[in-house]
């Protein structure tokens, strides 16, 4: 009888002990892609440990930059962790990767990139970076309105740099902007010297450079070292001090488009996210020092937001763990509305899985080795 007990009893603790939420996250920490990994990193230990009364559990794996590494993590993830819903890589390559396992197996996963997003073809795939059109139109905005009529172009040879081209060339057009150039390079190119001169010769008013990390810093100083004195601009996926640091001074000047929350504290007081912002600078600078905050750690803070918005109604249907509860949060995610980040006000729908408007977006400025609200 006693056995019987115990078994019960341990019976009713394990399940007990199961029911909590677990969440993925693929972070690169290592590879071409780590200057933005380890500030994603950095903000697993501040997410929060209780949501809605439900226990949460982080599981953090490095995929190298690597998509092959990263679907296999992501398998993982499902298989042997368990996990609810995936975090999922900011590395463009892995991302799609993983994106293609998590719809096979239907558990829902949020990038922390902006990757080519469907949601017919791939509904368990939601994004925080603001998409690529929405944050190339912007810069277009800018060179339109300061006459541009010829653009270099120079960036990555994969999805990330082919996005950049393409809109910039569509968009470039309906405003009288011709793109002269693409030239491409790996993100694991040491020197892109000869690329750059072949930028810089076809004589362009402005210079866009497709993309992301510090490896965007080698396509900026060779320009700058082979004379080049205009305009040039770079994606969302540069707004870090790492870029600053690796370009030195030739990233000064240099105009990209982030979310508010790099600004928080130069945005007018009535802006939808100062608040959000603030709150996350004075998390993340108060575990890692002051100018420590990035637009990477706050897009994997949104992704914990979201995810802590979709968690209550959620377990109305089901309970962690188990498919139900898995299909109900993809739903909550994607229906749920106004849920303020850092970057933007998210409302997702069954026709966009990005669910960001205007309000996503801002454009800043290199100055005296800063990134600084343009107000242009």
């Amino acid at each position: 009888m006693r056995k019987v007990l115990l078994a019960v009893l341990i019976a009713a603790w394990s399940g007990a002990a199961c029911a909590e939420v677990v969440v993925g996250i693929s972070v690169s920490a290592t590879g071409p892609g780590a200057s933005l990994g380890t500030h994603i990193a950095k903000v697993v230990p501040l997410l929060p440990k209780t949501v809605a009364g439900e226990a949460v559990r982080y599981v953090m794996l490095d995929d190298a930059s690597d998509p092959t590494v990263g679907a296999r993590n992501a398998r993982k993830l499902i298989s042997d962790d368990k996990v609810d819903v995936i975090i999922g890589s900011s590395t463009v390559p892995v991302a799609i990767a993983q994106s293609s396992v998590a719809n096979e197996v239907k558990v829902p996963i949020i990038t922390i990139c902006p990757i080519p997003l469907d949601p017919a073809k791939l509904p368990y795939t939601f994004a925080v970076p603001q998409p690529i059109p929405l944050m190339v139109d912007a810069l277009l905005d800018h060179m339109h309105a300061h006459k541009v009529k010829k653009l270099g172009y120079i960036g990555f040879a994969d999805a990330w740099g082919d996005m950049n081209y393409n809109y910039a060339k569509s968009g470039g057009a309906t405003r009288g902007i011709t793109v002269t150039t693409n030239e491409r390079y790996t993100r694991n190119d040491t020197s892109v010297n000869s690329q750059a001169l072949k930028v810089v010769t076809s004589q362009p008013d402005a210079i866009f450079v497709g993309a992301s990390g510090s490896p965007a810093a080698i396509a900026q100083i060779a320009a700058v070292e082979r004379g080049y004195r205009h305009q040039i601009y770079h994606t969302h996926g540069v707004v870090n001090l790492d870029f600053i640091r690796v370009a030195g001074k030739s990233a000064e000047g240099v105009i990209a488009p982030t979310g508010p929350v790099v600004v928080a504290e130069q945005l007018p007081a009535d802006h939808p996210l100062k608040a959000t912002g603030m709150d996350f600078i004075k998390r993340y600078e108060g575990a890692y020092g002051a100018g420590s905050r990035n637009a990477f750690a706050a897009y994997a803070w949104d992704a914990g937001l979201i995810i802590q918005a979709a968690i209550p109604v959620a377990l109305k249907t089901g309970k962690p763990g188990t498919p139900e509860f898995r299909q109900a949060l993809r739903n909550a995610i994607e229906s749920n509305k106004e849920v303020k980040g850092t970057h933007a006000v998210y409302n997702m729908s069954a026709t966009d899985h990005y669910g960001v408007d205007k309000r996503a977006r801002v454009l800043v400025q290199v100055e005296h080795g800063e990134w600084k609200l343009l107000n242009e």
